[in-house]
């Protein structure tokens, strides 16, 4: 886990999961963007990711996932501020997973491109279902030009030495029982404050089932915000910093609801 502090005196604490595959540094951006405007951050790489996932290939259990998540909220929770999970890509749906199972003691969340259905599958999976055995090696084949439209970002990604989208059949297999348990779950999520990111030109992600989930939930307070052009890394894109401005006044009404002084 790393903790970054806001730049002044902090009006709230950040949490953020990241997609599968990648790692906490992608975020860079926008953890600066967040500390600049007076929230403290707390995130970290999911387990088999990052560095410690470097020459592997991803089979770890699901359940370690989630008591990741939930270790990285009670970090957020320490330093006795409001508190908000953003949660990208299958990072937002380990969130709607917990948020599905728990009250969470938190006053927001933001889930952008979440994963409850993929439209672009491994290429090769379907074939390997019933020839091969679980702990085959396949590949997602997602690249960053399918990620983003920022080219700027393109090189780098490309010396990425701790993105990695491989992994086992069995894994593959786990994952898709997942998303379908969160999107077909008949519980709502714990009634606070949400805003959902989807990206219309998402090339990853199934964006209509994803609002049709949205809408069904019992929520008091919302928020959907479909953006135009834009593909899946909606904090990596050109427009990255509309976004986040979108980000920012959803957390300060939230606060200001609360009584706190933004």
């Amino acid at each position: 886990m790393w903790k970054w502090e806001a730049e002044g005196p902090p009006k709230a604490v950040v949490a953020i999961v990241h997609n599968v595959y990648e790692h906490h540094s992608r975020n860079a951006w926008l953890i600066q963007k967040l500390r600049n405007s007076g929230f403290h951050v707390v995130t970290g790489d999911l387990p088999g990711h990052g560095a410690e996932g470097v020459g592997k290939i991803h089979d770890e259990q699901f359940d370690a996932y989630a008591k990741f998540v939930e270790k990285l909220i009670a970090v957020g929770l320490d330093d006795n501020l409001p508190l908000f999970i953003i949660g990208h890509g299958i990072g937002a749906t380990f969130v709607m997973r917990l948020l599905q199972r728990k009250k969470i003691e938190c006053a927001g969340a933001v889930f952008s491109s979440p994963w409850l259905a993929l439209r672009h599958q491994p290429p090769k999976f379907s074939n390997v279902l019933t020839k091969f055995s679980s702990s085959m090696k396949l590949n997602h084949e997602i690249d960053i030009e399918m990620l983003t439209r920022n080219s700027d970002l393109y090189e780098e990604a490309k010396q990425d030495d701790f993105y990695n989208d491989e992994f086992t059949v069995a894994w593959y297999k786990e994952l898709q029982s997942f998303i379908k348990l969160v999107a077909q779950s008949e519980r709502s999520v714990h009634d606070i404050p949400v805003l959902m990111h989807i990206a219309e030109e998402d090339k990853i992600t199934d964006i209509v089932l994803a609002k049709k989930w949205f809408i069904r939930q019992e929520l008091s307070e919302f928020q959907y915000k479909q953006w135009k052009r834009l593909y899946h890394d909606v904090y990596q894109e050109p427009e990255r910093e509309e976004v986040y401005l979108y980000t920012e006044s959803f957390m300060n009404n939230v606060l200001r609801s609360l009584g706190y002084v933004v």
